[in-house]
């Protein structure tokens, strides 16, 4: 697990650079509450990842600080392990563009804050996904209507 939400739950979990069955990896943070993946995907269809997009070919600062974050990416995954056939490609359009606010938000939930800076963009944009409470039911808790579901994920 690479980070919990504030409802306890984990939120981001690491993965491994190969898959058990050997097949290459290269997201190493993956999102997993479906009420924060829901937000981010909220987030995907505003046009948010074309407007990152355009900025990093404007803004050399922010070319330079997405660039770092890629370099992260690259050095945490490598910690868990070298696979050849992904050497040099992260995850979610770094270097170069933005392609899964997924991928970069959970790099930054991962990482925490002043690593990768469109990934802390896109978190500081999203609403509070667990305000309303847990989209993880406790054993025994209220089901039906009542119930949080993580639905809107």
């Amino acid at each position: 697990m690479a980070h919990r939400c504030p409802c306890g739950h984990p939120d981001v979990l690491t993965t491994e650079p190969r898959l058990p069955d050997g097949t290459p990896f290269p997201t190493t943070y993956y999102a997993t509450c479906p009420k924060l993946t829901g937000a981010i995907s909220t987030l995907e269809s505003q046009g948010l990842m074309r407007e990152m997009t355009e900025r990093l070919a404007g803004d050399a600062d922010l070319a330079a600080s997405y660039r770092a974050a890629h370099e992260d990416y690259l050095a945490r995954r490598a910690a868990l392990g070298e696979v050849p056939e992904i050497a040099g490609v992260s995850a979610g359009g770094m270097p170069d563009r933005v392609k899964c606010l997924h991928v970069l938000v959970a790099h930054s939930l991962a990482a925490g804050p002043g690593v990768n800076p469109l990934g802390d963009e896109a978190l500081a944009a999203l609403q509070p996904w667990w305000a309303n409470g847990s989209c993880v039911p406790d054993a025994g808790a209220p089901t039906g209507a009542d119930a949080p579901t993580g639905a809107d994920g």
